[in-house]
């Protein structure tokens, strides 16, 4: 963890005021927060979904997530307001770096026939966004404590203006950009 938050304040600021141009050592890009969120859809017919799923994200973030509540009812999907629907955890600071260093050394090289991340996850404001099919690939959630496979996205906020920053930030963070 110390590793990938001293590299981010060092090396990757330089490397950044270098490849940018930057004159004021404000403007450099840094990680803002990451956000980790797990939809249950299937939350409406079985309750306890959100149980396992607060526990799987609890182990994998080291954080308490907070359970999402449905803003609106939908007849179709039988989904009432207030209804829990997914659990979410924002992580910033030392956590923040932690979870980056885990998930880019240790679980996405877990994936199977893993190429790289998708370059395409970028929002025009520079966060990007990542989706992973199944938590089993963080060594905290044990196999066979598993009722189902989920997935879940990832975000990564950044305070840099354009995509082509936060590409450079995350990729000189270590992110496996899959080439374009």
């Amino acid at each position: 963890m110390a590793r990938m938050k001293d590299r981010c304040l060092g090396e990757i600021k330089e490397s950044m005021k270098e490849k940018f141009d930057y004159k004021n050592p404000m403007e450099i890009p840094r990680l803002a927060k990451i956000t980790v969120n797990m939809g249950l859809g299937e939350a409406t017919q079985n309750t306890k979904v959100i149980d396992a799923a607060v526990t799987d994200l609890e182990a994998i973030t080291g954080q308490k997530p907070v359970v999402t509540k449905a803003k609106k009812s939908i007849a179709t999907f039988k989904l009432r307001e207030g209804m829990p629907i997914g659990a979410k955890v924002t992580l910033r600071g030392d956590r923040m770096y932690e979870f980056a260093d885990r998930l880019i050394n240790a679980a996405l090289p877990r994936v199977r026939d893993f190429r790289g991340v998708s370059p395409k996850g970028f929002d025009g404001r520079g966060n990007y966004t990542m989706g992973l099919k199944e938590q089993l690939i963080f060594p905290e959630v044990d196999y066979d404590k598993i009722d189902k496979i989920r997935g879940m996205n990832v975000t990564f906020v950044t305070t840099a203006k354009t995509d082509e920053e936060a590409y450079g930030l995350l990729a000189l963070m270590g992110m496996p950009f899959a080439k374009k």
